[in-house]
């Protein structure tokens, strides 16, 4: 579950053409649709900050959690550049999803990014969607991303190689996949090279990670299991129904 330690300072970097704002602005709209009246927010794996920020300045209370220490400072670094009038919207927590309790209840708890797609065990799942309930209103919403089984299946995931650069940093990324067919798995095995161009230094990091991809009857029947009920499954910013070329999913589900 330890995944980004290697390379959480250069998160933003990397994900630098990721449309937060659009995302959000997607996700906003579920809630507006299915709880109008919403007005605080759980995210369960807010990394760096960048959903939270978009949804703060749209008015809305977020208190993120993250594993990640790293992600969490650089989070907390830039809501202190941010006006009093967001900032104020804004909290964040160390935690694991899987178990963290805070004390309050709140009217959604968000996960995205393939978040709940890091949880690859079934234990791993069903507690995430147990934190879930624990904290929601009655009649509160779960909003969460996941990669999408028939999408993966039909077009398995390529190595992928992305270059980008700063003022002061080259980097390289490489992806390799490997797939675990009877686990539902995929490893993604990635190799950053940095370059400091400042110093002239060249540095390797390695990480994995595991990636889960679920199916439809699979979430109906986790949300069975956990005293939710699907309103709402489809494609992230597209809205279209899932089918064998959404890689991925947006589920909205209420208790």
């Amino acid at each position: 579950m330890s995944v980004f330690s290697g390379y959480a300072r250069y998160y933003d970097l990397l994900y630098r053409d990721k449309d937060y704002q659009s995302e959000s602005v997607f996700v906003l709209n579920l809630i507006q649709k299915y709880a109008p009246n919403a007005r605080t927010i759980l995210e369960l794996g807010c990394g760096t900050g960048g959903h939270a920020f978009c949804l703060a300045e749209k008015g809305l209370v977020v208190h993120g959690v993250d594993l990640s220490q790293q992600m969490l400072d650089e989070a907390r670094k830039k809501s202190e550049t941010l006006p009093s009038s967001i900032a104020e919207n804004l909290s964040f927590s160390h935690g694991d999803i899987r178990n963290v309790r805070i004390a309050k209840k709140i009217d959604c708890a968000i996960s995205l990014f393939h978040v709940l797609s890091y949880q690859t065990q079934n234990e791993d799942v069903i507690a995430t969607f147990q934190t879930a309930k624990h904290h929601l209103s009655h009649g509160g919403l779960f909003i969460f991303d996941c990669w999408y089984g028939p999408a993966v299946l039909t077009a398995p995931p390529e190595v992928r190689i992305k270059r980008l650069e700063d003022n002061a940093h080259s980097f390289i990324r490489i992806a390799e996949p490997v797939m675990h067919p009877n686990k539902n798995i995929v490893d993604v095995n990635y190799t950053i090279l940095v370059k400091d161009r400042l110093k002239a230094t060249f540095e390797e990091q390695k990480e994995t990670h595991r990636m889960r991809y679920f199916f439809y009857p699979e979430i109906e029947m986790l949300c069975a299991q956990n005293g939710f009920e699907i309103v709402s499954a489809q494609e992230l910013m597209t809205g279209i129904t899932p089918g064998f070329n959404t890689w991925g999913v947006c589920f909205v589900v209420r208790c």
